[in-house]
């Protein structure tokens, strides 16, 4: 999901780059030698120059070709603080406390996550509805997709494999119709569909991550 963000960054703004693919299970030497201290992707090489961490590869991107596509943040400096607001709002509250511990749990550890994901759904729909104009993410192309765009994207996405993995609706349209439509008409964008994987390539991915960490936390 995080190099996903990258990836999408990269395409948007129109920059060449090469993508090499790295096994998480049996890390390379050149992943610990560029990221020795989280030892995880994404990291961005540029000139030579390792960057790690999805967040600031984003916003090194956006500041280092200014010139180059369409900027990711905003020039303004309130709107930029609300954008990083919610980018920390995703980064910590929706995936690494909720959506990523729902996936590679089980039982009651596993329902928790789950309540506490619909619960900061809520959040995110009602805030969205207060930071986009008459509360809907409009129009939706690929000339004016910008960092929040690529959020949804990676985190939600992909949401169909959730939902069979968690067998729990999370895209519910009725409860959070401005994600769900969102979501929706990101997906239909090009350069979007370039990114994300086929539904038949990530659920086994996503299943041989759960069934990893469901085995390292029973032994």
């Amino acid at each position: 999901m995080h190099s996903k963000r990258v990836e999408l960054a990269l395409k948007i703004k129109g920059i060449p780059y090469e993508h090499v693919e790295e096994d998480l299970l049996n890390k390379s030497t050149l992943l610990l030698q560029y990221n020795p201290v989280y030892k995880k992707v994404p990291v961005l090489v540029h000139n030579g120059k390792p960057v790690a961490e999805s967040l600031v590869i984003l916003e090194y991107i956006d500041e280092t070709w200014k010139s180059i596509g369409p900027p990711l943040l905003p020039e303004d400096p309130f709107n930029r603080a609300q954008v990083r607001f919610w980018m920390n709002f995703f980064q910590q509250q929706l995936f690494e406390d909720t959506l990523f511990y729902a996936t590679i749990t089980d039982g009651e550890a596993q329902e928790k996550h789950i309540k506490e994901l619909f619960e900061k759904l809520k959040l995110l729909e009602e805030g969205m509805k207060g930071y986009f104009p008459n509360g809907i993410r409009t129009p939706v192309d690929s000339e004016n997709l910008r960092l929040l765009d690529i959020l949804v994207c990676a985190t939600f996405g992909s949401y169909k494999v959730q939902e069979e993995i968690l067998a729990k609706k999370i895209i519910d349209p009725e409860k959070y119709p401005l994600i769900f439509s969102w979501v929706t008409a990101l997906n239909e964008v090009a350069v979007v569909k370039e990114v994300n994987p086929p539904h038949e390539k990530l659920l086994p991915l996503l299943l041989s991550v759960r069934n990893h960490n469901l085995k390292s936390s029973a032994a």
